[in-house]
């Protein structure tokens, strides 16, 4: 009877974790930590998964690639600050999509991947000066007070108080509050710092292979998180049945 009830127990935590969705830390150098908030932030190792609701924080020289179950991926570059306010992942119900996030300081690059073919719609990047939405794209963005955007492919839509702006690929912007609408700005105008973030984040190559994996995987009804969580509750009620009461194996 006790191993029949870890069998229901297991596949009741794989129907849970159907929707479970988040992050894994695919690249990290330097200093980066992730946590509920910046002070409470901790060394992220590779492979560590983020959840919903963490910060992530990288250090001076630092860079860390965060990849999402839907396949899009976040580059922090050095001392930012980014939140993944919100995260909902649902392989075959693209309506249920929902992906938050807030960039509080720094620079980052966000590459949307499938979401393009989804929903672009449930894609949102809050910034201190405006919102920013996607139209199947990879962008960047740097905040010096005012910030800046570069586009690399696709288009964004910057909004706020005063109305919303399109960018499309090439493009450079800029907004300098969230009581001015964002303008193009010519790459010659970027101040300094930010052209070298935007020179490092844009240089770095996001191959498509983990895109498709975590697609591949979350078809299944699963994403890699779930699954891998299930593997060791699996794995330990083996572990558990091999021993028993007394080392004798287990039986049902």
């Amino acid at each position: 009877m006790m191993m029949i009830r870890m069998v229901v127990f297991v596949w009741g935590v794989l129907f849970s974790l159907s929707g479970f969705a988040s992050a894994v830390i695919e690249t990290v150098n330097g200093a980066v930590r992730a946590g509920p908030s910046v002070s409470a932030a901790t060394a992220v190792t590779k492979g560590q998964r983020i959840q919903p609701g963490a910060m992530v924080v990288t250090g001076p020289k630092s860079l860390v690639t965060l990849r999402f179950d839907d396949g899009q991926a976040v580059l922090l570059n050095e001392n930012s600050e980014f939140k993944v306010t919100a995260y909902s992942f649902s392989k075959g119900e693209p309506s249920k999509d929902r992906f938050v996030f807030e960039l509080l300081k720094g620079a980052m690059r966000s590459v949307t991947a499938l979401l393009t073919n989804r929903n672009p719609q449930a894609y949102t990047l809050r910034i201190p000066q405006a919102t920013i939405g996607i139209r199947g794209t990879d962008f960047m963005v740097a905040l010096v007070n005012p910030a800046f955007m570069s586009v690399l492919g696709g288009t964004i839509a910057v909004s706020n108080a005063p109305g919303l702006a399109t960018f499309g690929p090439g493009s450079t912007s800029t907004v300098a509050s969230s009581t001015s609408l964002a303008t193009s700005i010519p790459p010659s105008a970027l101040p300094a710092s930010v052209s070298a973030s935007f020179n490092q984040l844009s240089s770095i190559v996001i191959t498509t292979a983990e895109a498709a994996a975590a697609a591949e995987a979350a078809a299944g009804g699963l994403t890699p998180g779930a699954a891998g969580l299930a593997a060791a509750i699996a794995a330990g009620i083996a572990a558990a049945a091999a021993g028993g009461d007394g080392g004798t194996p287990g039986t049902t």
